[in-house]
């Protein structure tokens, strides 16, 4: 495969590569009124989306050319556009930008700042020239759906190459962030040294120790996945973090429950042992909600500081869920027992 031309580094904010001669229509215009502003600011090399901002400059909606061009001149924008758009955060870098591409196989997408103003667009025909190397004639005719297709498929292949493109690099990656998990294994290690003796007194205690940490292992990771999904199509905010938080919040507390409910009555039955049921079952359902929380925290600041969460925020995420759970657990053990 032909080498990048014209980007060079796929960790670059893909913001310095966003076109900036577009026109950004108001959505309370009509579409007479529209044309005439795009007439007159023009549209620069490429159009293919042309995006609706509200009279805060926030984008609210995108209209695709062909509804722009068959409307009647006194139609409004807002009647017409489409409301739900998906956008890149301007701290994204090129490569977040190409798994947009591959994703949602949109042509473009607008670039915003964290208050929704559109700094900038990209489009897919910037990564097939530069990330992939072919060069199209500006007078070539719009390919076939087909050969569209290919393009996405080819980008999202040309990802694959670069994730894995040398053994050494991935381990230079990943090894730093698997350190993580060497340190969070010796300090739950030494905590479960300095619960010896409360071990030592309640063996049922340490019973279900493995299943506590696979509980908050599974249940940590789950929040994780969500999150990152969630990243790739919203910027970290406070006002988007607060939406999360309280989302999985109540998701975890159910689930906390749900989970500490059903040990501390396994528990129960099988050693008829209600005060080590309530330990059990109550650290569980603490530790699940713990969990949770550090799988939504852990990749929304990795993300937010320029981090790739995808490689970091397991390690991370995981070490944190065990050891605050064994801290909890054997606490509340030593406390109760």
């Amino acid at each position: 495969m032909p080498e990048a031309s014209g980007i060079d580094d796929l960790t670059s904010p893909v913001v310095e590569h966003a076109r900036k001669d577009f026109p950004l229509l108001d959505a309370d215009m009509t579409i007479a009124e529209a044309l005439e502003r795009i007439r007159r600011e023009g549209v620069g090399e490429r159009v293919i989306y042309f995006f609706a901002i509200d009279a805060d400059k926030k984008l609210v909606g995108v209209l695709p050319t062909r509804r722009l061009l068959t409307a009647t001149p006194e139609t409004r924008l807002r009647d017409i556009m489409v409301r739900r758009v998906v956008a890149i955060p301007a701290t994204a870098t090129v490569l977040d930008a190409c798994e947009f591409f591959v994703l949602y196989k949109f042509f473009a997408f607008p670039v915003v700042d964290e208050q929704r103003r559109v700094v900038g667009v990209v489009d897919v025909s910037l990564f097939a020239e530069e990330i992939l190397g072919e060069r199209e004639e500006q007078a070539r005719p719009a390919a076939p759906a087909s050969m569209r297709d290919d393009v996405f498929e080819a980008l999202g292949f040309h990802l694959e190459q670069i994730r894995g493109a040398s053994p050494l690099l991935g381990f230079r990656f990943r090894l730093p962030w698997l350190l993580v998990t060497v340190a969070g294994g010796t300090i739950c290690a030494i905590l479960a040294g300095a619960f010896e003796a409360t071990l030592a007194h309640s063996l049922v205690i340490a019973f279900f120790l493995t299943m506590v940490l696979g509980l908050n292992e599974s249940v940590s990771a789950q929040s994780m996945s969500v999150t990152i999904q969630m990243l790739r199509s919203a910027p970290v905010t406070w006002r988007w973090f607060a939406t999360a938080l309280r989302r999985e919040l109540i998701t975890a507390v159910l689930i906390g429950l749900a989970c500490g409910s059903l040990v501390a009555a396994i528990v129960s039955v099988w050693r008829h042992d209600l005060r080590a049921a309530a330990v059990i079952g109550g650290s569980i359902a603490l530790s699940l909600v713990t969990a949770s929380l550090f799988g939504l925290a852990v990749p929304s600041l990795l993300h937010r500081y320029h981090l790739d969460p995808k490689i970091a925020a397991g390690p991370v995420t995981l070490v944190l869920a065990d050891i605050c759970a064994l801290v909890l657990y054997f606490t509340t053990a030593r406390l109760v027992l």
